[in-house]
């Protein structure tokens, strides 16, 4: 599970319209104990816990951990210390005109695997809305004070909403295009660019919610109040990435 949201207990009320719902010994334990680590933090961080009071810092993912995590078979086990059995297959043909196939063994512990899925959920679904965030002329992405919500009919625009994380496709558009983008709100990539297309939208509460739902990570939800600064998001899933998704739009 991993989550970013303002205010713990009262969003997720609102993300149970997406069908996360904790039972209230669990909204508990994680309410006191999240509340303590997040006085203790000042920066970012990513922790773990089996049962929802004790939490580890996660150690982030190394590169090799982000190449053998998508070939790990099962499931997560709840032992951080599991390892799982990785097999890497790369082909070469340097100096002959066959290509040849090796084969690599190696094991990948479930706390890294569980660094590695978590740095691709948000490489893929950590999102927030157009004009939350601002790019100051030094270079700092920061929480924008002044941000009072999207519009109703905003809203419900994936254009409107942007990957929190390094652009990549807005690098590649041309500098004619990009001239033309206020630098200071327009600094990530929009998630209606994403290739194939990963997102459903839905009103809720009349227009008075919406809810945006990963398609590609199933269990990642994520809410705003139109016209105020409320938002927020979480995955509450098993870590797997759906891989159908090109043969179902």
């Amino acid at each position: 599970m991993g989550i970013e949201a303002k205010d713990f207990s009262l969003d997720l009320d609102l993300l149970a319209y997406s069908g996360i719902v904790f039972s209230p010994e669990q909204r508990a334990a994680l309410q006191t104990s999240l509340v303590v680590k997040k006085n203790e933090l000042q920066d970012r961080q990513f922790l773990y816990s089996s049962d929802c009071i004790n939490w580890n810092m996660l150690t982030p993912a190394s590169d090799e951990a982000k190449e053998l995590s998508p070939q790990c078979q099962g499931r997560f086990t709840g032992d951080p210390s599991h390892d799982f059995d990785v097999t890497k297959y790369t082909v070469s043909n340097e100096d002959t005109e066959e290509e040849n196939v090796e084969e690599y063994k190696s094991q990948l512990r479930e706390e890294e695997r569980l660094a590695a899925t978590l740095w691709k959920i948000e490489q893929d679904a950590i999102i927030i809305p157009r004009g939350s965030y601002v790019l100051q002329p030094n270079g700092n992405v920061e929480r924008n004070r002044t941000f009072e919500g999207l519009t109703i009919i905003e809203s419900g625009k994936l254009s409107n909403y942007f990957h929190f994380r390094e652009p990549i496709s807005l690098q590649q558009k041309s500098l004619i295009h990009r001239a033309t983008l206020d630098k200071s709100l327009h600094f990530l990539d929009t998630i209606d660019e994403d290739v194939p297309k990963g997102w459903s939208v839905q009103y809720e509460r009349g227009s008075g919610l919406v809810q945006i739902r990963s398609l590609k990570w199933p269990g990642m939800a994520f809410f705003h109040i139109p016209e105020t600064n409320r938002y927020g998001s979480l995955y509450c899933g098993i870590g797997e990435e759906n891989k159908d998704l090109p043969f179902m739009l």
